[in-house]
């Protein structure tokens, strides 16, 4: 097989996995020419954008941009005003598959076998979204594949003076600014880093309400709700109990004196994300 007749393309989130999948390409298959792109639904978080810039310089290459044709405030009229959800993400769908399946369609048409690199790790089950059900899509997972788990992409991020994304500070996971897979927390300190964004968010739930949409961002109550001082100095006190409980019950790795900050899935004990977005 040629090498006009392989391509090699790794997906990037803006998040910690798929940016250390890249670190760990670049330094151990320097023999590869990966292309790596993001596909951008133009809701992202600032920080995003500056981690993908920083990714960039240590890459040593452009990173692809893979806008939609179509933006997110398009394709919420197509879904008359209905906020996307667990049950239905259409985000994920129009915004980040679509997207990439249009541009590698025509390779894989033409015969030519893509290789698709992707950042799930060791200590996570292999995710049936992942699967292609084109022979020509060939899907590559190197962390399962050489043991590297959650602890092992922080080390490689660390180790290659780029660090975690900016986000993390206050934010579990990439994706979109109004992602409905936040906590409730979350929500909370989106409103304090990014009120713009925020109020950007509750704008398009006021309007889905008002169109009949079944959801709101936030399972159970508005944003409106949510952010209300009771509401917010109760959801902060929940936060707060919960990670006493975890740091009582967590044995620390001797390797690791510094311990390490536990995410927010890990604190209200939920795995679900949308893998596309979000790795």
């Amino acid at each position: 097989m040629t090498a006009l007749s392989t391509k090699h393309v790794l997906g990037l989130s803006g998040g910690k996995d798929s940016a250390a999948l890249a670190v760990y390409m670049r330094q151990h298959h320097p023999e590869l020419d990966i292309e790596y792109f993001f596909t951008d639904t133009g809701k992202e978080l600032p920080e995003v954008y500056e981690f993908l810039g920083r990714l960039e310089g240590f890459l040593g290459k452009p990173i692809l941009r893979l806008n939609p044709d179509r933006d997110f405030d398009f394709w919420l009229k197509r879904y008359k005003n209905f906020l996307p959800s667990p049950q239905t993400r259409w985000c994920t769908r129009q915004l980040k598959l679509r997207p990439f399946e249009h541009w590698i369609r025509p390779l894989l048409d033409e015969g030519v076998r893509v290789y698709s690199y992707v950042a799930i790790r060791a200590d996570e089950e292999y995710r049936e979204g992942y699967s292609s059900k084109n022979d020509n899509l060939v899907i590559k997972l190197p962390f399962k594949d050489d043991g590297i788990d959650k602890a092992g992409v922080t080390d490689i991020l660390e180790d290659s003076g780029l660090g975690l994304p900016r986000y993390y500070d206050w934010r579990s996971r990439s994706g979109c600014t109004f992602c409905f897979y936040q906590q409730k927390i979350e929500w909370v300190r989106l409103k304090e880093h990014h009120p713009e964004a925020f109020e950007q968010a509750k704008s398009y739930e006021k309007e889905a309400v008002a169109h009949g949409s079944p959801f709101t961002w936030s399972q159970g109550e508005s944003l409106d709700e949510l952010t209300a001082p009771d509401r917010v100095a109760q959801i902060k006190q929940d936060y707060e109990k919960r990670l006493e409980r975890l740091s009582k019950r967590r044995q620390l790795n001797p390797l690791r004196q510094n311990g390490e900050e536990p995410d927010l899935d890990e604190l209200y004990g939920s795995s679900k994300m949308c893998l596309a977005c979000h790795k």
